[in-house]
């Protein structure tokens, strides 16, 4: 639940017209409520068509480019509405892409870390995700093309990201300006990007929000076991094996912050928005991460959505929730005064 002083600064959608009262209702939507009957049935679609795929596939790095491939295809098909500006940009290693919807301030920033289990996704893929969270946000989005495994590892994604955050500083963003956001793999990635920062003893972002992070790449929690069956989206095995093939090539993850940020000392990090599904093996990763930050000191908002898909915000197109995460998103931010 969202904690009580950001409830004076929540948004109002004032709806005219049949098609506005729609968007209303999406919007209105909460944590604790039943999953609408739109979400249910996209959650049965994702588990025959993308779960199926990933669950049945190759294994290991055959596997992996397998997925990254066709998801490189799939991303030439998202499309956004009239009005949205992509800027694509070669910046680092891997490149960026910025997406504005409406008139963004162009003094602030978000830049987002796209989820995908460090082996797949891209700005492409995440379009029309990111045409929302502008909109939502009022600020451009940068999103990141950070390097993915097999050919990588999670230690360059996050030089990419770094590299990405130093780069905003340079353009004369303040750290107040700037937001970080992210979903699984990239939730993972946002928070050691954070831990990162405070390990160099640079400025942090104003606020983080977190999709169903990935918090802990051995994939020991127990919703990892306990919600195997109701995730919809992720074959909690092929997951794991990632998970240990990644700690494996860094010679594990006792005391990694880049590894298991879940685990570390999240004193000095700003205010965190964890949203995760109460279905989703990656449900506890969430919940552990945001108990720990609290404990630290940190202001943390934990969010828990009934019966939804993982990173269900990604999928807004088809699930009414989804729509709704990106207010409660806005009005974090709001309240952190980000």
């Amino acid at each position: 639940m969202a904690l009580s002083a950001f409830e004076s600064t929540r948004l109002r959608f004032v709806a005219t017209t049949p098609a506005q009262r729609r968007v209303a209702r999406a919007l209105a939507l909460e944590p604790g409520l039943p999953p609408t009957g739109k979400a249910r049935i996209a959650a049965r679609v994702i588990r025959v068509l993308l779960r199926s795929a990933w669950e049945y596939g190759p294994d290991g790095e055959a596997g992996m480019l397998l997925i990254q491939r066709a998801t490189a295809l799939a991303g030439r098909f998202q499309g956004v509405p009239r009005g949205v500006r992509i800027t694509p940009e070669d910046a680092g290693p891997g490149g960026t892409e910025w997406v504005r919807a409406g008139a963004p301030d162009e003094g602030k920033v978000a830049l987002y870390l796209h989820g995908g289990g460090y082996f797949f996704g891209g700005p492409r893929l995440y379009r029309p995700f990111a045409w929302r969270l502008s909109a939502a946000t009022a600020r451009p989005v940068l999103m990141l093309d950070y390097r993915l495994a097999p050919r990588h590892t999670p230690a360059d994604a996050l030089e990419d990201a770094i590299g990405a955050y130093e780069a905003l500083l340079d353009r004369g963003y303040a750290p107040s300006d700037i937001v970080v956001g992210g979903d699984s793999a990239g939730g993972h990635l946002a928070l050691a990007l954070l831990l990162a920062l405070k390990e160099r003893e640079r400025p942090q972002p104003a606020a983080a929000f977190l999709f169903s992070p990935w918090a802990d790449l051995l994939c020991e929690a127990d919703s990892h076991s306990l919600n195997a069956r109701t995730d919809a989206l992720i074959p909690a095995g092929k997951l794991a094996w990632a998970g240990r093939s990644y700690c494996e090539a860094h010679g594990g993850v006792e005391e990694s912050p880049l590894l298991a940020p879940g685990r570390a000392d999240l004193a000095g990090l700003p205010p965190l928005l964890f949203v995760a599904s109460s279905t989703e093996i990656l449900r506890d990763d969430a919940r552990a991460a945001a108990e720990r930050a609290r404990a630290s000191g940190v202001e943390a908002v934990y969010q828990e959505w009934d019966g939804q898909v993982h990173v269900f915000p990604v999928f807004s197109d088809f699930v009414p929730e989804g729509k709704a995460v990106f207010r409660h998103v806005a009005e974090f931010l709001r309240g952190a005064g980000a």
